[in-house]
């Protein structure tokens, strides 16, 4: 009788009675009744006072466990006749359409998914694989900001890889507010395209800036017409200095191709662990690193002048110059690298030059993909952590979870 009287106090607040609490050997099964009259649809907000008939079964939910107890929550449920959906099981307070699981169980398993992968998770609360990724959808289409693509100025576009083989997540972020508001599989144009086809015309018009990397692809679906040909497109400085980052990277694998080709195996053994010594940041070498690099700058060739033009672009956007500075410094850099003869950094030079509109663009508005390639950072701790998907609409709401517009609220810390 206790046990009754303390389980109604708890529930009133949901809007049910308990009529019975039977104790298994593992599990706590409670039988309650809504306190309303009404039937409410479960998909609108229809209510009515007739009903279409009686479920013959009860129906079920997993609540929070008691300890080393599952509580499963159990209670007869009416039918209803809604006008625009038909005949529904009506709504409860406390669960999600179609769920068989308590709001706080999927609020607490939401919020666990954020923090640990999936296994721990199935460990934890006790559920397979498929429910946790099942609970995730319903959260983030159930508390997924609705107007998380209003007020759209500044955005940033980008893909990434959620799987092996060329699998790929575009995802488009709110520079003021730093948050995912909107993605989905793909990568090229056409995956763009249904970003503002969602948005519509009237809130593209709204978008002043988009910075993207210097791929043809989001550029060609930002100036269609009806989409943003108003908006300014920002190339991040990040995927400049990538540029030549990759520019030398190519060249220090001709160099070593170079040795093995000269059966110097000894001296191609050593000279491959000098790539991290030439990538980082000369800041950020170890005493190692710094051994190596000083090594290939007393042997000079090639090498060495290719990481001199790596580190004088990287230097023009480390921020210390003015928007003039900066044009005058790259358009030099990109007249040097011409006349290297370091083919790798030719290439780069005429990417950069065809591009420079935007790159200065992203330098004058302070515009840059930044905070995108930190949520990017974040997106792909989440895929290694999780071990694998299976589709991407589950990877697309485990991203949008952790990074989208979502407040999540763990059970005590709900009103």
């Amino acid at each position: 009788m206790r046990v009754t009287t303390a389980f109604n106090r708890l529930l009133r607040l949901v809007g049910v009675n308990v009529t019975d609490v039977v104790f298994g050997v593992d599990t706590v099964v409670v039988t309650v009744r809504l306190r309303r009259t009404k039937l409410v649809c479960p998909l609108c907000d229809y209510s009515t006072h007739t009903r279409y008939d009686t479920r013959p079964v009860p129906s079920r939910w997993r609540h929070l466990d008691l300890g080393s107890w599952r509580l499963v929550v159990k209670a007869d449920l009416r039918r209803l006749s809604c006008p625009e959906h038909g005949q529904r099981v009506e709504g409860v307070p406390f669960a999600r359409h179609r769920a068989r699981f308590t709001g706080d169980f999927e609020s607490l398993v939401a919020w666990l998914a954020t923090k640990m992968d999936k296994a721990a998770i199935q460990r934890l609360v006790r559920v397979d694989w498929d429910t946790v990724g099942r609970i995730i959808e319903r959260v983030v289409v159930d508390e997924l900001d609705p107007r998380r693509l209003d007020d759209l100025f500044e955005i940033g576009v980008d893909e990434i890889s959620w799987k092996k083989h060329h699998n790929y997540l575009t995802l488009v972020a709110n520079h003021r507010t730093g948050k995912i508001v909107w993605g989905h599989e793909g990568k090229n144009a056409k995956t763009f395209d249904r970003f503002f086809d969602e948005l519509g015309e009237a809130r593209s018009a709204q978008i002043t800036a988009v910075s993207m990397d210097m791929g043809p692809a989001f550029a060609k679906s930002v100036r269609k017409k009806g989409h943003a040909p108003q908006a300014v497109i920002c190339y991040d400085p990040f995927h400049v200095v990538k540029l030549a980052t990759d520019a030398l990277e190519n060249v220090r694998r001709a160099h070593w191709r170079q040795l093995w080709d000269l059966n110097d195996k000894t001296a191609a053994r050593k000279f491959k662990g000098a790539r991290w010594a030439l990538l980082k940041n000369p800041e950020d070498l170890t005493d190692t690193q710094d051994a190596t690099l000083t090594r290939i700058r007393r042997s000079g060739g090639k090498l060495w002048r290719a990481y001199q033009r790596k580190e004088e672009l990287r230097a023009i956007f480390a921020g210390d110059l003015n928007n003039q500075e900066v044009a005058d410094m790259l358009d030099r850099w990109c007249a040097r690298v011409q006349r290297s003869r370091l083919e790798p950094f030719v290439k780069a030079g005429r990417t950069i030059r065809q591009h420079r509109g935007g790159i200065l663009a992203a330098i004058r508005l302070g515009i840059n993909n930044g905070r995108i390639e930190g949520l990017n950072n974040q997106v792909r701790l989440i895929i290694r952590r999780a071990y694998g998907f299976h589709s991407p609409q589950a990877a697309l709401a485990l991203v949008m979870l952790t990074c989208g517009p979502i407040e999540l609220n763990l059970p005590h810390e709900q009103t």
